[in-house]
């Protein structure tokens, strides 16, 4: 009869064993998907204070997702650390387009008036002496010579595992960017011309080029181009690598705990011309961010403070600065083409960064004002994109659907200077 107990305790003690166990194993399961999945914006709430480091963890992973794998509405989405490695800061050289005595003026505190003028606009003072960054002239001079030179070598560094750093013979360096699929070279290359008819000129000039064993661009680097895998006759972009650069922190006014950038003197007079400058980089970046749907910068960095509360303190994703205070645009892929196909997941975060602003640049308002009233968007950049591109119909353009949506973002976006203006302009 002891022996019986004895047994019948045992497999009782053994059972508790198990349960415990099984329990603890299934919370640690839970713990680890924790650790690897997050929520797709307007998919419910994002579980906080979990013990894990998910600063690194932006939504650049969304770029990665080929078409067919990309999450439903409300779905959630398994990240398995498939985010860009940093472009890493002082790898970049700049073109300066100024002069000395404009980076002398801009050193200083403000003294030549106010910063602000007709309500809601940067002073023509502070617009004069903002560079011109990469000028039209220099940019077709750029693409005119890529077109031309000899890729002697291919190696990383340009973020992804799919994009290389390319060496010309000339001893001059350009990212090419292998998409994962057309979306993600399709959107950088109409982005950057999109931002040519804004007259924003923070982007490096780019060039489309089609990979070939049999093309001299490419002759001498074909044994690394099949070690990649990249497949035969594929279009690729260039653009110019740029040098000597440091990344960017989100500048007080854009955070979340302040009310955002307004056309208050209070809060400008203290700034100096340098820090007003860069403000008002930021205010065409705001803009130009808004129309291509870009998540891939400060949006990211607006929904990451789920679970991240000190994001904004890093530097920003796909923000670069010249040792002169000038801001470089680059790896702008999830613009247009990709930012549209997952407009829902992202349009809440986006209107609220627009909405922070109530300050702009005078000239990119008149742009976005003619985009507005002759609602030619579509045609203006595909005739922009096929003058200045040889491999346009290769690559292709955006949808009809696509491009409508661009016109309702300029319209939307002209909408909210109107409103800003009708606030602030009899301040």
């Amino acid at each position: 009869m002891r022996a019986v107990s004895a047994n019948l305790l045992a497999l009782l003690f053994l059972g508790a064993l198990a349960s415990v166990f099984y329990i603890w194993s299934a919370l640690e399961t839970r713990l680890e998907r924790h650790k690897r999945r997050f929520s797709v914006p307007g998919g419910g709430s994002f579980q906080q204070g979990l013990p894990v480091d998910l600063s690194a963890k932006t939504f650049r992973v969304l770029l990665a997702v080929p078409p067919a794998q990309r999450p439903h509405l409300g779905g959630r989405l398994e990240a398995r650390n498939l985010t860009d490695q940093t472009v890493p800061a002082g790898n970049r050289d700049y073109h300066v387009n100024g002069d000395n005595k404009r980076s002398a003026q801009r050193g200083g505190p403000v003294k030549l008036g106010s910063p602000v003028e007709d309500g809601i606009f940067w002073s023509e003072w502070l617009e004069d002496l903002l560079p011109v960054g990469f000028t039209e002239e220099y940019a077709r001079t750029w693409r005119e010579r890529a077109r031309t030179r000899r890729v002697v070598k291919l190696e990383p560094g340009c973020g992804r595992i799919s994009n290389q750093l390319a060496t010309f013979a000339d001893g001059t360096k350009a990212c090419v960017r292998y998409g994962i699929n057309a979306d993600q070279v399709q959107g950088e290359t109409l982005t950057y011309y999109l931002a040519s008819l804004l007259g924003i000129a923070n982007l490096p000039p780019l060039i489309l080029s089609q990979l070939s064993g049999d093309s001299e661009q490419w002759a001498a680097v074909k044994t690394r181009i099949d070690g990649l895998q990249w497949s035969d006759r594929a279009v690729v972009s260039l653009t110019e690598w740029v040098s000597n650069l440091t990344g960017v922190i989100t500048p007080a006014p854009l955070r979340q705990e302040s009310s955002g950038l307004h056309p208050v003197l209070d809060q400008l007079w203290n700034k100096t011309t340098a820090e007003l400058l860069e403000l008002m980089q930021w205010t065409d970046l705001i803009i130009f961010d808004y129309l291509t749907a870009n998540f891939d910068r400060l949006v990211s960095n607006l929904f990451s403070l789920q679970w991240d509360s000190r994001v904004m303190e890093r530097d920003t994703n796909n923000l670069l600065r010249t040792p002169r205070g000038d801001l470089v645009f680059i790896d702008n892929e999830a613009g247009l083409v990709h930012g549209f196909r997952v407009l829902n997941m992202w349009e809440k975060y986006h209107s609220t960064v627009l909405s922070s602003v109530c300050l702009f640049r005078k000239r990119t308002t008149q742009r976005v004002a003619e985009l507005h009233r002759r609602r030619d968007s579509r045609k203006r950049l595909l005739e922009l994109y096929r003058d200045s591109e040889p491999l346009s119909l290769e690559l292709g353009f955006l949808s009809d659907e696509h491009a409508g949506v661009l016109q309702d973002r300029i319209d939307r976006l002209y909408k909210h200077i109107l409103h800003c203006k009708g606030k602030y302009s009899q301040l």
